[in-house]
């Protein structure tokens, strides 16, 4: 795509490196036919081809977003299943990003929406607010109702119903500290505890620990560590993003100085895919620029690392149905595909491919408060396709789609490494208390 930058604004490093997106983009459209916003909307401004456009006119004429631009960047979920899709190697995710801060910078939204978006700034990424915040939204979901009766309030009644009915107490096994592995360590990790995650299923990490801790690997919590960033980021907050990100960064140095790491753990692939990007972030910031860099790089999945294990052979004989949903961050951000569904294949599930994989469940971070009609269509999409290959159960590396989808669907959805943790020894997850194995149950391939 031909771009017209004048040189003074290219001496703008952010404004630079967008150019350069831009100008890669061939109009082939490829994009269209696998982003979730065009498949339910229809509109080309809500395609990646044509938020490009958009952003190319903002940022060529260096003016402030309008309202229309902001609709239409607002609709994307940052999924990124159009980078995975682009033939000409199109690196979507920075340009959306670097869109969002414009928009921060040089546009003021409506009082409802600025008060939404303040209210998930300042509770999402801190556990104790959080859980505070889940509280009242359950005392309060009888106003649901009345406020989606508002479309101004939509996103209000949206947050009032995705509060759980039931928060479980808090972990011990966020605190900070090391939890030894059983008998020799043949490797040593930091896990990041998060922020949602921690408080909604503590369970995630008491399952990662467990069975890391069996298999031989000490697991740290470090001291310091916070929220990954990615919520605040989304929105446009760069520079609150930037802080959580170099909160983490020293707080993960620290343990690498002192007893050394080999793998930084994130159990959220939300969380995963903005860690490993931290190198993309912070790669102006003369002092955390190197420093971020190394945290990039030593960030896995914690079904990426357990592909590098061998692990041992499952314990507890399982032969469940599983529908394997493939979280965006997961397939498209970070590109770990295979690990997951091999390790649960290996673990003695079977596995079921999911019809139109590629399409978002709608959660997207807090996309399912802030635009809740485009996500509940997306949400009964991915049910009806996750139904239709009948499984007894539903497993996801994103604690997102597991609220999403379970909203949705009567069908029990755990984190991966639950099914792996009990396969290889741990507890069976009190939400598959009572399912057996189906006789000659064969997977199902999506079409």
């Amino acid at each position: 795509m031909q771009t017209h930058f004048a040189p003074q604004q290219l001496d703008n490093p952010d404004v630079a490196h967008s150019a350069g997106i831009i100008r890669k983009c061939v109009h082939c459209g490829f994009c269209t036919a696998t982003c979730p916003t065009y498949v339910t909307l229809g509109n080309e401004l809500d395609s990646p081809r044509g938020r490009i456009y958009l952003i190319k006119e903002m940022l060529e004429n260096d003016r402030p977003a309008d309202a229309e631009t902001v609709t239409h960047i607002d609709r994307c979920l940052s999924c990124n299943s159009c980078i995975t899709t682009c033939p000409a190697d199109v690196n979507y995710m920075h340009l959306v990003d670097h869109a969002r801060n414009h928009i921060e910078a040089t546009y003021r939204r409506p009082p409802i929406d600025r008060l939404t978006r303040q209210i998930l700034a300042l509770t999402l990424p801190y556990p104790q607010r959080f859980r505070a915040s889940l509280t009242l939204a359950r005392l309060a979901r009888p106003l649901a109702g009345l406020l989606d009766r508002i479309k101004p309030l939509k996103p209000m009644a949206a947050m009032l119903r995705l509060a759980p009915a039931h928060v479980p107490a808090p972990s011990a096994i966020n605190e900070p500290g090391t939890r030894k592995a059983a008998g020799t360590a043949r490797a040593r990790v930091a896990i990041l505890t998060g922020c949602a995650q921690s408080v909604l299923d503590p369970r995630i990490n008491e399952a990662t620990v467990s069975l890391l801790n069996r298999v031989g690997v000490d697991v740290v919590v470090a001291r310091g560590e916070t929220c990954c960033g990615a919520l605040v980021h989304h929105m446009g907050r760069e520079h609150e993003a930037h802080a959580f990100a170099k909160k983490n960064i020293d707080a993960w140095t620290g343990e690498v100085e002192r007893e050394g790491l080999d793998a930084i753990i994130i159990t959220a692939s939300g969380c995963g895919t903005t860690v490993k990007d931290y190198a993309h972030m912070l790669r102006l910031d003369p002092d955390y620029a190197e420093k971020a860099a190394a945290i990039s790089n030593m960030t896995r999945d914690i079904t990426e690392f357990l592909a590098t294990l061998d692990l041992p052979a499952p314990v507890n004989a399982t032969g469940l149905d599983v529908a394997y949903h493939s979280a965006c961050s997961m397939q498209h951000g970070q590109r770990v595909q295979k690990q997951p569904r091999k390790l649960l294949a290996d673990a003695g599930f079977i596995v079921h491919e999911v019809p139109e994989g590629h399409l978002c469940c709608g959660s997207a971070g807090t996309y399912n408060i802030t635009q809740p009609e485009i996500a509940g269509k997306l949400k009964d999409r991915k049910v009806r396709n996750i139904e239709s290959v009948k499984p007894q159960a539903i497993a996801t590396g994103n604690i997102g789609c597991i609220t999403q989808i379970a909203s949705g669907t009567a069908i029990p959805i755990l984190h991966t490494i639950e099914l792996l943790d009990w396969a290889h020894g741990g507890e069976k997850p009190a939400l598959l208390s009572g399912l057996e194995p189906r006789r000659e149950s064969r997977p199902i391939a999506a079409e």
